[in-house]
């Protein structure tokens, strides 16, 4: 499922630009890319191993963003969003991120959008998701807090990626 949108806002020399190209063809992935900017951008992911965003991935629907390079015009990822689903009635939205220079285009509107577009999507009961600075982009989706009464529980280890034999 590929979807592309002329992108109106203009980039400085060497950025990506032009189409931005909405993709779930899991060939495309810039793994390094991916890999950089959720180990060491991220929060959530900080120091994640390769091999277990490799395992992450591949159990995973994953979407890439793409824009073309103004010198190559060769299409660049620039974002990402992982879908964690059994396809019939629940999925977790995870992993959503675009690249700093790339913010502010529309690009994680056209993730969010793609993702709930994808037809292995429709019709769940549940599709949740945790944010700590875009509930504002996912609330323009329907996505709501989960309510004054939560009954959603967790095992939470922040550490794992750091703590000795982690992967």
């Amino acid at each position: 499922m590929t979807q592309s949108h002329p992108d109106t806002a203009s980039a400085g020399a060497n950025a990506p630009s032009g189409i931005v190209d909405i993709s779930a063809d899991p060939r495309r992935l810039d793994i390094p890319l991916i890999h950089h900017w959720l180990s060491t951008q991220t929060h959530w992911a900080r120091d994640i191993p390769r091999e277990t965003l490799m395992r992450a991935i591949g159990n995973s629907l994953c979407f890439g963003a793409y824009a073309s390079d103004i010198e190559t015009n060769e299409m660049q990822q620039v974002g990402f969003a992982r879908v964690i689903t059994d396809n019939a009635t629940f999925a977790y939205l995870a992993d959503v991120f675009v690249i700093e220079s790339m913010r502010g285009r529309g690009i994680g509107k056209r993730l969010v959008e793609a993702v709930l577009a994808h037809p292995a999507l429709q019709n769940l009961r549940r599709f949740l998701l945790a944010t700590s600075d875009a509930a504002g982009l996912y609330a323009q989706y329907g996505f709501a807090p989960l309510g004054p009464v939560n009954n959603m529980m967790q095992i939470h280890r922040p550490d794992v990626y750091t703590r000795k034999n982690a992967a």
